[in-house]
């Protein structure tokens, strides 16, 4: 029996049709390979469609651009036949009510761990900028306004963003009458299970997440915290605040213009030696930034304190006014996108798992397109739409920018 995946779940491929690339079990690029682990939801019996073809067909389709589950459908029914048989799909292929009623009834974690690995294992090697590169992760929440549970709450994710590769490493659904900060630890637990460790990770957040409990977990594991302070946290705020700033200098200041505007970011950093340190677990540096900015002659100004647990040696100024600026790659390369170009919070899911895997099916595309190399996601979309083909060539081999016809290299 052939070791190839394709041709085990295309048994009745036509004979006039070209074979497909040949994809061993060793092959994890393959996202036919990768979707083989996730579990099938149904009943053995009267199983018509292989579950990995409806999952291929539902990433390759978000790929394209399909914003809801009848978009995923169309996408399916609008390609020839030659699409659906590389899809795994013979004679015809489901409806609508049945790629909806079997994405709903997933795993969504699951789901989420499975294609988080699928595109590290496609992504290329990072170039790393200095010895003092480290595996920045950014952890923040997005309401999916469209969505709803069954008692009318609105759907909460919250989610870990490699801020050098653009891939959701995980995403959990913030649990009934809960908010963000007791979903951290599961998160990071997803986190750890994709990476295989913490260990020298730094993971950056909002003030909500200078949680005592975060840093410590983060610590036990060999991994870093670095967090915005805000009156969430009086105490050490009050004692950010009132530190001798004026006699630090300047340890790194960028200035920037664009969009009408121009921006100053300068960073202070200060390590505290004194007998008690911060008034936050492991903090080894506290941090911070002002942010002035002119727009149409108007200054304005604006102060963040931070903490971060790495030492002065791991993490100058200059390394921390750019870590700082994870917060700002999370809301606008993934939940602006999400947004925009998928129009998630038109998008009224409202049943089992289906915001969720949906929310899913939306941050592969758009770290796969960052994969590709896209910096413009909705052109990417717009071509995977007009080239079927050289999509399901990407998604089954290991270098997409080439099979998928990028300009740019060609």
């Amino acid at each position: 029996m052939s070791s190839s995946l394709t041709e085990i779940v295309l048994p009745h491929r036509p004979p006039n049709l070209p074979s497909p690339v040949v994809v061993t079990d060793r092959d994890r690029r393959s996202l036919f390979v990768a979707l083989e682990a996730i579990n099938d939801p149904r009943d053995p019996r009267g199983r018509r469609y292989p579950l990995v073809s409806v999952l291929a067909a539902a990433v390759c389709a978000v790929l394209a651009g399909a914003c809801t589950f009848a978009a995923v459908h169309d996408w399916v029914r609008f390609q020839d036949r030659p699409v659906w048989v590389r899809l795994g799909f013979t004679g015809r292929v489901p409806a609508a009510t049945t790629v909806w009623r079997l994405l709903i009834r997933l795993d969504a974690e699951v789901l989420s761990q499975v294609l988080a690995r699928w595109l590290r294992d496609r992504a290329g090697p990072v170039v790393i900028g200095g010895r003092r590169w480290r595996l920045v992760i950014a952890v923040d929440g997005k309401v999916a306004r469209g969505a709803r549970l069954p008692d009318g709450r609105q759907v909460h994710l919250l989610s870990a963003y490699d801020v050098s590769t653009g891939i959701v490493l995980a995403q959990v659904q913030i649990a009934a009458k809960s908010n963000e900060i007791p979903a951290f630890t599961p998160l990071l637990r997803l986190v750890a299970a994709v990476l295989g460790s913490l260990r020298d990770v730094l993971v950056v957040a909002d003030a909500l997440h200078a949680q005592t409990g975060h840093a410590e977990l983060l610590a036990a594991d060999g991994g870093h915290l670095m967090t915005a302070v805000k009156a969430n946290q009086p105490t050490l705020f009050a004692q950010l605040k009132a530190l001798p700033w004026a006699e630090v200098p300047v340890g790194s200041q960028t200035r920037e213009t664009g969009h009408g505007r121009k921006e100053t970011r300068t960073v202070k950093v200060l390590t505290v030696s004194t007998p008690g340190g911060l008034g936050f677990p492991y903090a080894r540096q506290a941090v911070r930034i002002t942010r002035t900015r002119t727009i149409k002659g108007r200054i304005t100004r604006e102060t963040a304190y931070l903490t971060v647990s790495l030492p002065a040696d791991q993490a100058q100024p200059a390394d921390l006014g750019t870590w700082a600026r994870s917060e700002w790659h999370i809301e606008n390369r993934l939940h602006h996108v999400r947004d925009v170009t998928f129009r998630e919070d038109a998008h009224s899911a409202r049943t089992g798992s289906g915001p969720a895997v949906f929310a899913t099916l939306r941050n592969t595309a758009i770290g796969d397109h960052h994969v590709d190399g896209a910096t413009n996601i909705a052109e990417a979309t717009r071509r995977a739409s007009h080239r079927p083909h050289d999509l399901i060539d990407a998604v089954t081999t290991g270098n997409p920018a080439v099979t998928r016809g990028n300009p740019i290299l060609q």
